[in-house]
């Protein structure tokens, strides 16, 4: 078919202007399809940026107006689907190159709690609903709940990444149970097809000696092969690149032909090189090209859905959306924290799987191919996907300011002493909250004090520069008490703080005099009325706009060291001037 022979749609507009320009019929080409789509997703991005929403409803929403019942530009979902893949196995892939075995392994107890609690209350609550609520046949309701009951590693390690948070408690946790449902969702699979009669005992039995060989040869080569090749390889930088998409997609594809999962094969190809000295400079490379294909991923997933098929199925999607991102969340949250993990951790795994995963919709779409669901039923899961991936990415992002919100309220999922993970104490005698206003000059002292620093910031562009400078960071939160006992608040010498945020400064002077009576806490603020607050509060010493700067403190700071009784006398005489100033 011609390309003037086609209907137009909205999707056209570039290639009928160019048809028209030249006199010549313009194929729809896949660079076309790709470009447009890249291009609504540039302008989708720009709108969520302004409003400060999450880029990854931007993807999605893109998808949806590049799908068929829109502007109908994505035809070669083929390809699409392809490049899908690829961020996929990139993702998981850097993911493990951050983590080790020993991590993993550690993490035996709260994932087996997780996946148990959610089998044994989720599950059923979902099928009665399915059942008896939305009216699905028993058989129908089973392969529902089942779905619900995974999470999206995909989703859910893009937010960690994003928040560089895959090494934290939480972090670890989450990423440890969605790949263990990645196991259970490959079982699951082979159930539907054992359902039709297509699979037996000894598939079973097959698949998990397969995963026995595949994991202790990867064992094998990542102690003893690997260490010797990576020093070839990394002789030149394109060389290591070609070596590490090489052992990405390798691996992946190994796991995929076996019976597995890509996502579980990219990560442990990542696991077999996180203890080698080049696995940084690999994930530095990567990550461009990871991004560029993620998006892709995340417009497929929006394009899956057509706006005829919202309509019918919003109701049902909306009542399973709130099985998944209420009920399940609170499931989680406390079963972990019975078992003596603290509600902030409990709430935050919780939350970062509160959404159902794209092995669910295959689950379903393989599940209708074999006549047991419904189209109708598909439709509703594509649709419950979409909701809970959407719903579960704003609640990720702004996790911290709604847990100071519910903390109050959540405490009951502890128990009345919870056992913290125990930690090694970090040995950071100066510490200091946020880079960009000032922090160079405080960074140059802590260096001449020839003592272990760490830099906070919640920037990701801060953070870059911080990583390309060689200087310690940590990307978080100041206000994530969790973090604060991580980087060992509790035991610094110099707590700086450049933030100018009063609410945020006066949580860190209240934890640093509660937890650190010896520590020596300095910040910043906008007004002498701020000040005076925290003076009340314990600071050391207020840095005022007009009155003295980061240099100047610096330079103090460089003189006295940590001596608490030279920022005594220091603090004492800014009080007076703050005092004499107030009655002027």
């Amino acid at each position: 078919m011609s390309f003037k022979q086609r209907h137009l749609r909205p999707g056209r507009l570039f290639a009928i202007i160019i048809s028209r320009n030249i006199n010549t019929p313009v194929e729809f080409t896949l660079f076309i399809q790709l470009s447009l789509v890249l291009a609504l997703a540039a302008g989708i991005s720009v709108i969520m940026r302004l409003f400060r929403q999450p880029l990854i409803m931007g993807y999605i929403i893109t998808g949806v107006l590049a799908g068929p019942s829109l502007f109908d530009i994505i035809h070669n979902q083929a390809a699409f689907e392809s490049f899908s893949e690829i961020g996929i196995a990139l993702l998981l892939f850097i993911v493990g190159l951050g983590l080790n075995v020993t991590t993993i392994v550690s993490l035996g107890k709260p994932v087996f709690v997780v996946a148990m609690s959610n089998a044994m209350l989720l599950g059923p609550v979902s099928y009665l609903v399915a059942w008896l609520l939305l009216g699905m046949k028993p058989v129908e309701a089973l392969i529902v709940a089942i779905a619900l009951l995974f999470s999206s590693t995909i989703v859910v390690i893009k937010a960690l990444s994003d928040k560089k948070a895959t090494t934290r408690l939480f972090g670890r946790v989450s990423i440890g149970v969605t790949l263990v449902e990645d196991v259970m969702a490959t079982v699951a699979l082979i159930l539907v097809v054992a359902l039709t009669g297509g699979a037996t005992l000894r598939d079973f039995e097959a698949l998990i000696m397969r995963g026995i060989l595949l994991a202790a040869g990867l064992i094998i080569v990542g102690a003893f092969i690997m260490p010797r090749l990576t020093k070839f390889f990394a002789s030149s930088q394109e060389f290591l690149f070609m070596f590490a998409l090489m052992w990405a997609f390798g691996v992946a594809s190994l796991f995929e032909v076996s019976g597995y999962s890509i996502e579980v094969g990219a990560l442990f190809a990542g696991v077999t090189l996180a203890s080698l000295p080049y696995a940084q400079e690999i994930s530095t490379r990567l990550k461009p090209l990871r991004d560029f294909f993620l998006v892709l991923f995340f417009v497929s997933l929006g394009e899956r859905l057509g706006v005829k098929s919202i309509t019918v199925a919003l109701v049902p999607a909306l009542v399973l959306s709130v099985i998944v991102v209420v009920i399940k969340t609170v499931v989680i949250a406390t079963s972990l924290g019975r078992i003596g993990y603290t509600s902030q951790t409990a709430y935050k795994v919780g939350t970062h799987l509160s959404q159902i995963s794209e092995f669910s919709v295959i689950l379903i779409v393989m599940a209708h191919g074999s006549g047991i669901v419904s189209q109708q039923t598909v439709n509703v899961m594509t649709l419950t996907a979409l909701i809970t991936i959407g719903v579960s990415t704003y609640i990720m992002h702004y996790n911290d300011s709604i847990y100071r919100k519910v903390a109050a309220w959540i405490k009951f999922i502890e128990r009345p002493n919870p056992k913290l993970e125990p930690r090694p104490d970090s040995g950071y005698k100066l510490i200091l909250f946020g880079y960009h206003k000032g922090g160079h000059e405080f960074i140059k002292t802590f260096r001449e004090m020839r003592k272990r620093y760490i830099v906070v910031d919640y920037n990701p562009d801060v953070t870059d520069v911080l990583e390309r400078q060689n200087i310690n960071y940590v990307f978080g939160d100041a206000t994530d008490y969790e973090l604060l006992e991580e980087i060992g608040v509790h035991t610094a010498e110099l707590v700086v703080s450049t933030i100018t945020d009063l609410d945020t400064n006066l949580l860190l002077v209240r934890h640093v005099n509660q937890w650190n009576k010896n520590g020596i806490f300095i910040c910043h603020a906008s007004s002498y009325d701020a000040a005076a607050k925290l003076y009340e509060h314990g600071a050391a010493y207020v840095m005022l706009p007009h009155f003295i700067g980061s240099e100047q403190m610096s330079a103090f700071i460089r003189r006295n060291g940590s001596d608490r009784e030279a920022f005594d006398k220091y603090r004492k005489r800014h009080i007076m001037t703050l005092g004499k100033m107030a009655i002027e």
